[in-house]
């Protein structure tokens, strides 16, 4: 067996090559530009599988995020609720808008967004414009509450569905039940172009609308005009061509993704002190990543350097928002679960291309720890 560094989540391309075919296909028609068959394509065959309207392929999930609250109307001094358990690319277009965030607290039920604190919220500040939501680690939110508390006072809900590709909620693909959805295509998401995003929505007028914001709101004229403030957020006829192949094996993506999970839980459920993530009747996650939390008496930096001496990569949960020195000076509303996963969480190595022998090594060594006792 050889100690070859072992990943969390790295790129995967397809055994049979599909990626590079539609990559020659733009090279060929020299295409290579942010526009293309590969563009158009992609944005159809996106929007087709997660069943909704209208797509716009843009260079990143936090473009799309940026351009869903311009689309949104938001704007100065706007509050926009968001979760605290996420990564700062869902917090930072907030800024960018010169809105304000509010913090969400999570909840141990789905250890997304918490219903009950966005609720508390809502009455604290109802004048409120957005909200956006997370399916954190392939982890659906419990979307039935938080899309009736956002019908309830009239805001927009925009689900950052980054990590929750091929994720389902009552069989319904997240990212397709607010306003409008977005997606990663990251070097390390469950299908990746490199580097790039997507933003889904039913209202095709306003799928329409980003697309031009994101080609530098560029006028019908024959000389360049711009009437709108614009932004180059395009997705290359190159990128979009690696994403049309990836789409082809996201089913297959999601079944090793759950035969990791599922390895990790029958082999590391009889160690005292190790829980797993959430799971649900209503969750059909993708499991992006899988992630485990340890009891007071095991520190996850002790797993982590461990398994980093032995060439396995591993990471902390997400450091909440309102616990980051940038973000510190916003409200939070919540009672700390969020903090609480992130001081006993650790996402463990979940790449596609690992084989059987390497996730026993993963387990073996946590498993070797002395610290750590059997039942």
């Amino acid at each position: 067996m050889t100690n070859d560094r072992i990943y969390l989540s790295s790129p995967h391309m397809s055994d049979e090559g599909y990626e590079q075919q539609y990559v020659q296909e733009a090279f060929d028609t020299n295409w290579i530009a942010p526009l293309g068959s590969n563009v158009n394509g992609f944005e159809q065959e996106l929007a087709d599988k997660v069943g909704i309207k209208s797509a716009a392929a843009l260079s990143s999930g936090t473009a799309a995020i940026h351009l869903a609250l311009r689309a949104a109307g938001i704007g100065q001094g706007d509050i926009v609720f968001c979760p605290t358990l996420t990564f700062s690319a869902t917090a930072n277009p907030i800024i960018y808008q010169g809105a304000t965030p509010v913090f969400i607290d999570s909840d141990f039920k789905t250890w997304n967004m918490c219903p009950d604190a966005l609720e508390e919220a809502f009455k604290k500040y109802p004048e409120v414009k957005a909200v956006i939501v997370v399916h954190l680690y392939g982890l659906s939110a419990d979307l039935d509450r938080i899309v009736d508390l956002c019908t309830q006072y009239n805001v927009t809900l925009i689900e950052d569905a980054a990590e929750s590709l091929g994720t389902y909620y009552k069989g319904k693909q997240t990212g397709t039940f607010g306003d409008y959805g977005i997606f990663s295509f990251n070097g390390n998401k469950i299908i990746t172009t490199s580097g790039g995003g997507m933003l889904v929505s039913n209202n095709e007028k306003m799928v329409e609308k980003v697309r031009f914001w994101a080609t530098q709101s560029r006028d019908q004229a024959r000389h360049y005009q711009h009437s709108e403030l614009g932004f180059n957020y395009r997705m290359s006829n190159v990128v979009a061509g690696i994403g049309r192949g990836q789409l082809k094996v996201l089913d297959e993506r999601v079944q090793k993704k759950k035969k990791i999970y599922e390895t990790y839980k029958r082999e590391l459920s009889d160690v005292v002190g190790i829980g797993f993530m959430p799971e649900n009747d209503f969750d059909d996650p993708n499991y992006w990543l899988s992630c485990i939390t340890l009891n007071e008496n095991v520190q996850p930096t002790d797993i982590m350097d461990a398994l980093d001496e032995e060439n396995i990569e591993s990471r902390p949960i997400w450091k909440p928002m309102h616990m980051q020195p940038y973000f510190d000076q916003y409200d939070f509303v919540g009672e700390g679960v969020a903090e609480k996963l992130f001081e006993t969480g650790i996402c463990l190595p979940s790449d596609t291309k690992m084989t059987d022998d390497q996730i026993s090594r993963i387990i073996n060594n946590i498993k070797s720890m002395w610290w750590l006792d059997v039942k």
